[in-house]
C-alpha cells in the first residue's frame, strides 16, 4: 500500500451498542480487575505476611513488594508497548495475559521475600503490558460517540477485582476454612485460574482494524470490519452510513523509531504530554500511597485484626467502581477537560481534609473507610480519566508506546516512590508524619487538574484520526 482512502474508521464509530462490544469489554476490560485483585490481595494480606508462620516480612519489605510489584509493570509496559505497536494488540494481550498468569501462580509457592519479590516483578510485567495493549485495543475498537464512558468504566473495573481480592482474602483467611498460613497462597493460586479462563475468552477478540490499514493489512482489516458490521446489524438492523475517509500516504511495516517517538511527543504534542505527565504522576502517587498500605494503617492506628481488614476494603471499593460508572457519560458530554479538572481537584481536597480528621484522631476504622469512599469515588474518575488521556491523544502508530511512556512516568515517578514512602512513614507510628503525605498527594492532583483546565484536548465525541491523525495519513499536523 503506498497510498489509500479509508472508511474503516469511520465504520467503526457508526456502529450502534452491540452484544460484540460487550463481548470486547468483557475479555479485555478484565486486566484491570486481574490488577485490582493482586494489589488487593497484597493489601489485605500485608498484616498477615509479617507473621513468623508465613513469610514473616516487616512493614518496610511489604512496602518494597508493592514498589517490586510497580517496578515490574514499568518494565512490562515499556517493553510489551513497543512490541504492541509492532507486532499488532492481539498478539500481545495474548502474552501479556500469560505472562501475568505464571507470575501470579509462582507467588502462590513463595518461601521467602525475595523469591515473593521476584514473583511480584514478575507479575507486574505481565500487569504493565496489559494497560499498553489493553487500552489501544479498546480505544480503537469503541465507538467514539461513547469512547470515554466505556474507558472509564474499563478503568474502574479495577475495584471490582478488588472487591474480589478483599472477599478472597476475608474467606480464604478464615482459620474455618483455610487459614491465614495457607489461605493466602490460595488466593493467588485462584487469581491464576482465572486468568486462564479468560486467556481462552480473550482468543476470539480481533486485531484492532484500525492498526492492521495503518500496516498495509487491508484486506485483513476490511474481513474483519465486514464481520463485525453483520453480527451487529443483526441485532440492530441496517446500519447508517459511515461519514468521513482517512487518508494514509503510506503503510508502515514497522512501529515509528523511538526518536520519532520523542519528536510527536516533544515536539508536536508538547502541550499533551505535560498533561499526560502530571495525570499519571500524581494519581499513580495518590492511589498507591493510600491503597498499598492500607493494611497497615487500619492494624497499626485502628488496632484491625488482620483477619478483618478486608472488610474495609468493600465501601473503598464501592466509592471506585460508582465513581466512573455514574460520572464517566459526562467526560462525553460535559467535555474532557472540564470533567478531568473537576475530579482531579476535588478529589485533592477531599483526600487533605480525611487526612487532617485522621490526624487529629476524630475516625475510627469505620469511618475511615467510608471517607475514603467518598474521596475516591472523585478520584477513581479522575485516575480512569488519566488512562483514558493517554490512550485517545497521541497517534496511533505509537498509540500503545505512548500509554506506555506515560504509565512508565507516571508510576516510577509516583507508583514506585508512594509505597516505600508510606510504609516508613507508618513504621513511625505518628500520625502527623502519613498526614504529611497525604498532603503531597492532594497537592500533585490539585495541580495536575489545573493544568488539564487549561491544556487538555477536547477529545469527547470525536474520530481518534481526527483528535490525533494517523503519522501515515496526509493530515499529519496537530488539530
Amino acid at each position: 500500500m503506498t497510498a489509500l482512502s479509508s472508511d474503516i474508521p469511520a465504520r467503526l464509530d457508526r456502529l450502534p451498542w452491540s452484544r460484540w462490544h460487550w463481548r470486547v469489554v468483557i475479555a479485555l476490560g478484565v486486566a484491570w480487575i486481574l490488577d485490582g485483585l493482586e494489589v488487593t490481595l497484597v493489601g489485605s494480606i500485608g498484616a498477615v505476611l509479617e507473621r513468623p508462620d508465613t513469610l514473616g516480612l516487616t512493614a518496610g519489605e511489604i512496602g518494597w513488594s508493592g514498589s517490586i510489584y510497580i517496578a515490574g509493570a514499568v518494565v512490562g509496559a515499556l517493553v510489551f508497548g513497543r512490541l504492541t505497536d509492532r507486532l499488532g494488540r492481539k498478539k500481545l494481550f495474548l502474552i501479556t495475559l500469560a505472562v501475568y498468569t505464571v507470575g501470579t501462580l509462582a507467588t502462590a509457592f513463595s518461601p521467602d521475600f525475595a523469591f515473593f519479590a521476584l514473583c511480584r516483578f514478575v507479575t507486574g510485567l505481565g500487569i504493565g503490558g496489559e494497560y499498553a495493549a489493553i487500552n489501544s485495543a479498546i480505544d480503537e475498537l469503541i465507538p467514539a460517540q461513547v469512547r470515554g464512558r466505556v474507558n472509564l468504566a474499563i478503568n474502574g473495573s479495577f475495584w471490582i477485582g478488588a472487591a474480589l481480592g478483599a472477599a478472597l482474602s476475608l474467606v480464604l483467611l478464615d482459620a474455618r476454612v483455610i487459614g491465614p498460613v495457607w489461605g493466602w497462597r490460595a488466593g493467588f493460586a485462584l487469581g491464576a485460574v482465572l486468568a486462564v479462563a479468560i486467556l481462552l475468552v480473550r482468543r476470539h477478540v480481533p486485531e484492532s482494524p484500525r492498526w492492521l490499514i495503518a500496516h498495509g493489512r487491508v484486506d485483513e482489516a476490511e474481513r474483519i470490519v465486514a464481520g463485525i458490521e453483520r453480527e451487529v446489524q443483526a441485532q440492530h438492523g441496517p446500519l447508517p452510513a459511515p461519514r468521513g475517509h482517512v487518508n494514509y500516504t503510506a503503510a508502515r511495516a514497522n512501529s515509528p523509531s523511538m526518536r520519532e517517538v520523542a519528536r510527536v511527543l516533544l515536539r508536536r504534542y508538547t502541550a499533551r504530554s505535560v498533561v499526560a505527565a502530571a495525570l499519571m504522576i500524581s494519581q499513580a502517587f495518590f492511589y498507591n500511597a493510600i491503597f498499598f498500605t492500607y493494611a497497615l494503617v487500619l492494624t497499626r492506628f485502628y488496632g484491625v485484626p488482620e483477619g478483618r481488614v478486608a472488610l474495609y476494603i468493600f465501601p473503598f471499593a464501592l466509592g471506585n467502581v460508582l465513581g466512573p460508572l455514574l460520572l464517566g457519560p459526562l467526560f462525553d458530554s460535559v467535555g474532557r477537560r472540564r470533567m478531568i479538572a473537576l475530579t482531579y481537584v476535588f478529589a485533592g481536597v477531599g483526600l487533605a481534609l480525611t487526612g487532617w480528621a485522621f490526624m487529629n484522631g476524630w475516625l475510627d476504622a469505620r469511618s475511615q473507610a467510608l471517607c475514603w469512599s467518598a474521596v475516591f469515588f472523585l478520584a477513581s474518575a479522575a485516575a480512569s480519566s488519566a488512562y483514558l488521556t493517554v490512550s485517545e491523544v497521541f497517534p496511533l502508530e505509537m498509540r500503545a508506546m505512548a500509554i506506555a511512556i506515560f504509565y512508565a512516568i507516571g508510576m516510577g515517578a509516583g507508583g514506585f516512590v508512594a509505597p516505600v514512602l508510606f510504609g516508613e512513614l507508618i513504621e513511625t507510628g505518628s500520625r502527623g508524619a502519613v498526614m504529611a503525605g497525604y498532603l503531597i498527594g492532594a497537592a500533585l492532583v490539585i495541580v495536575a487538574g489545573l493544568l488539564a483546565l487549561r491544556y487538555a484536548a477536547d477529545a469527547e465525541r470525536k474520530p481518534l484520526e481526527e483528535v490525533a491523525p494517523p503519522l501515515s495519513s496526509e493530515a499529519g499536523g496537530e488539530r
